[in-house]
């Protein structure tokens, strides 16, 4: 593993992922003319209309199609079902496939972090980095940006059933909240999305394509990085497939891995980086003992209400609903507003599951066609869905090794419903959203519950709960920043123990965030280039002084 004969290349900064934290760390980095990075990424880039037609997700998410598509161990806490983890395979990560909902968090989800020991991290740190990231198309100072490369926007479906949405809300007494990432997230209304006048604005849009002149930036799609190579505990660069040949890079500062929740994780454990029995039970030397890597992993837990509807406002699959598509089309190739660009989860909410919560716990995604697993199920005819995920769920689970092999699926295990207060959290939640989508206005808009109509009571509930639950996307925290004996990076997000090494992504987020993770997940690329900016120029200070 230490024997380093030679290098095809180098560069000063290699970066491992093109996801929504990668390209925001490269695309930063790169700002500096003295600053080389090399981007590697297994997936294809996706510059058509596949990744810029916001709808066209529905091809994506389901299948295989520019996305892993991993699968969950057996789930005890779901009567032994898998769950399954869609990740995005391609320049943007899951930025490209997933629905664009630009949400930030809630204030003590970050407060949190820095409690934890994460100095530097708690939300009036973060705030800045979320304001130079933004381009808000509404709404400006002093909590949103209008300069940033993220391009952010009302959504331009014209969706009508939006109104329905809001008017279930009102209905139900519940606020009514335009900006959920203004002064409350609480209440009912419509997402903001990541869209660019009609097309997905993913992280390589915002980033890295805008850049790619750069001379000091370089970006490899269709490039399997096969582990990182160490001298010593420093590592100097990484072995990478590309084009069906193996080659070895060199990272003159560092080698950032910025591949994700699920992939982080295992290649550090196949670089010889995790728990030391773990690692032997699967033949890797080890290099370092860190048995932090791959635990602490969570996500949230989503149940989805199917409703059945003839309103052709909703996607489905119908004569009424092709002819439909085909006047979209027309509208969306000469304006592009109208149904292609619909993120889907267009209307949202964040409630508390009881009084006594002190702040949301709950958050729905108001979907304008019915979805069953994951779009992995369709029949004819239309409908809505509402989803219902817990915000903050206290299970725990791990990330393991299947293989050895890096093209192998590595062991998920979100542990759903390992805690009781999950469960009861999600029945309490369970039965607010039913009352919000039998309100009036959007009662008027479906006929019948598409499954789950008998589940009453509270055992019902949850007996449905276990047979449907699964993930809606968000997992984080198996590379965990913090200081205790778990923790696998700093606050510097460097790699405990060792040198050259950083994670820059969504597991490092030793707690979950109460919303969707794409947003945070860019910012935390954001900091993290001004922090290796930052410690790029203090040996060039040291050596200033030092002559002085």
């Amino acid at each position: 593993m230490n024997d380093i004969t030679r290098f095809d290349e180098t560069h000063d900064v290699i970066v491992i992922g093109a996801g929504s934290s990668g390209s925001a760390l490269a695309g930063r980095l790169t700002e500096d003319p003295g600053t080389s990075v090399l981007v590697l990424e297994a997936g294809a880039d996706v510059n058509n209309w596949l990744g810029n037609v916001p709808t066209a997700a529905v091809l994506m998410v389901p299948s295989k199609l520019h996305n892993y598509a991993f699968e969950t161990v057996p789930q005890p806490g779901l009567n032994g079902r898998r769950g399954y983890v869609p990740r995005g395979k391609m320049l943007g990560g899951s930025s490209g496939i997933n629905a664009m909902v630009y949400i930030r968090g809630q204030r003590e989800d970050y407060d949190e972090w820095a409690a934890l020991g994460n100095t530097g991290w708690g939300w009036d740190d973060l705030l800045p980095h979320f304001i130079k990231s933004e381009c808000n198309d509404s709404f400006g100072a002093p909590l949103h940006g209008q300069a940033g490369p993220l391009k952010v926007s009302q959504l331009r479906s014209d969706n009508p059933l939006q109104q329905a949405w809001v008017g279930a809300g009102r209905e139900a007494g519940h606020t009514i909240n335009h900006d959920f990432n203004g002064d409350s997230q609480e209440g009912i209304g419509i997402y903001q999305v990541t869209q660019d006048r009609g097309e997905r604005c993913n992280a390589a849009r915002a980033y890295l394509r805008p850049h790619l002149h750069r001379p000091n930036l370089r970006v490899t799609p269709h490039a399997q990085v096969q582990r990182i190579l160490f001298e010593g505990r420093r590592a100097v660069g990484v072995e990478v497939k590309v084009g069906g040949e193996l080659r070895r890079l060199q990272a003159r500062r560092e080698v950032v891995l910025a591949a994700g929740a699920i992939q982080s994780p295992q290649l550090l454990m196949l670089s010889g980086v995790g728990d030391a029995a773990q690692l032997q039970a699967q033949g890797i030397e080890v290099l370092h003992h860190l048995p932090g890597v791959g635990a602490n992993l969570q996500d949230h837990p989503d149940f989805v209400f199917g409703l059945r509807s003839k309103s052709l406002d909703s996607f489905g699959v119908s004569l009424g609903g092709g002819l439909a598509f085909w006047r979209a089309l027309r509208r969306y190739r000469s304006e592009r507003r109208g149904m292609l660009t619909s993120n889907f989860a267009e209307g949202g909410g964040f409630l508390r599951s009881s009084p006594e919560q002190a702040r949301p716990d709950i958050q729905l995604h108001f979907v304008v066609a019915a979805v069953e697993d994951h779009a992995r199920k369709l029949g004819l005819g239309h409908g809505l869905s509402c989803h219902v995920c817990l915000l903050r769920p206290k299970s725990r689970g791990t990330l393991k090794l299947a293989s050895r092999d890096v093209a192998a699926a590595p062991l998920i295990d979100p542990a759903f419903f390992q805690h009781p207060e999950d469960v009861a959290q999600m029945v309490a939640g369970f039965k607010l959203t039913r009352t919000l989508l039998n309100q009036p206005s959007l009662r008027a808009h479906w006929s019948h519950e598409m499954w789950g109509a008998d589940a009453r009571s509270d055992a019902d509930i949850e007996a449905l709960l276990r047979q449907r639950v699964d993930t809606i996307y968000h997992p984080v925290g198996t590379c965990k920043m913090g200081v205790d004996a778990m923790a696998v990076v700093d606050p510097e997000l460097r790699v405990h123990g060792l040198q050259g090494l950083r994670v820059v992504d969504a597991s490092i987020m030793p707690n979950l965030i109460s919303g969707n993770t794409n947003a945070p997940a860019m910012v935390i690329g954001e900091k993290a280039a001004q922090m290796m900016q930052a410690a790029a120029r203090r040996p060039q200070a040291v050596a200033e002084i030092s002559a002085a």
